[in-house]
């Protein structure tokens, strides 16, 4: 029973920023209970390698796409070619993300915009062009990565990135908005928010930096964000939406 809940055979999941880091880690997790993936990044070439990775290990469908979510032309398109290569799209994961440090009485306007423009305009406009799809059909899968840093203020010394932590709070309300107006279509939205995992937005800092204030004295491990995502595309979460789960080892306490 337990693991028919969380089979995912014959979906097909769109994977936003899916080329690297906690975008891969997910689709793997997908791909290993059966789900074709399809992975998008304005880098196509860490898309393609992925594809070609997961087709090769799990032996499901896969296809790469270049597309920068913060325009909606490239939106449309790439979802329009991800339907007619796959036929649907069961899941979507808004993992697309980018950062900014600097203090926020110097933070460049430029700098904001473009932060604000992937994390929640990309969220936005890839969730509206899947989600017609999704209303279409009477069923679908939104899960969006959100963060801790948009849970609660933070000194300049633990996180200097003003446009990223009002950009993630801002997912975590569209999640809980989207999910209450797309329920009566058969669409679940949820949001994840990872504490410190080491991908290439953390790469630059300190080990110890990492894990300051974290109770388990470590960064987050793949196993407990698969686990995770794979409950929130599964029929195991049938009865969950609107919710933003936290994977930080306590760091949000």
């Amino acid at each position: 029973m337990a693991k028919s809940l969380f089979n995912l055979q014959g979906r097909t999941a769109l994977i936003t920023g899916g080329g690297v880091g906690l975008g891969l880690i997910i689709a793997e997790a997908f791909a290993d209970h059966g789900a074709n993936i399809a992975l998008c990044s304005r880098k196509l070439e860490n898309c393609e390698r992925s594809a070609k990775y997961l087709n090769e290990k799990y032996k499901v469908k896969t296809a790469a796409y270049a597309c920068n979510i913060a325009h909606e032309e490239d939106v449309i398109n790439t979802v329009e070619k991800v339907l007619g290569d796959f036929g649907k799209i069961d899941i979507l994961v808004n993992n697309s993300g980018a950062t900014w440090g600097a203090d926020a009485e110097n933070m460049p306007l430029e700098a904001w915009k473009k932060v604000i423009d992937v994390n929640v305009t990309g969220t936005f406009l890839m969730s509206k062009t899947v989600g017609n799809h999704m209303i279409r059909r009477g069923y679908g899968k939104i899960i969006n990565i959100g963060s801790i840093a948009g849970l609660r203020g933070k000194s300049s010394d633990q996180l200097n990135a003003i446009g990223y932590s009002t950009s993630k709070a801002a997912v975590h309300h569209l999640t809980r908005d989207l999910a209450r107006k797309w329920v009566e279509y058969g669409i679940y939205v949820n949001a994840i928010a990872p504490g410190i995992y080491e991908t290439n937005m953390s790469k630059h800092a300190p080990k110890e930096r990492l894990v300051l204030g974290n109770p388990m004295k470590r960064t987050g491990d793949p196993e407990s964000l698969q686990a995770t995502a794979l409950l929130l595309a599964s029929e195991a979460c049938k009865f969950i939406t609107g919710q933003v789960i936290t994977v930080d080892g306590g760091a949000s306490l």
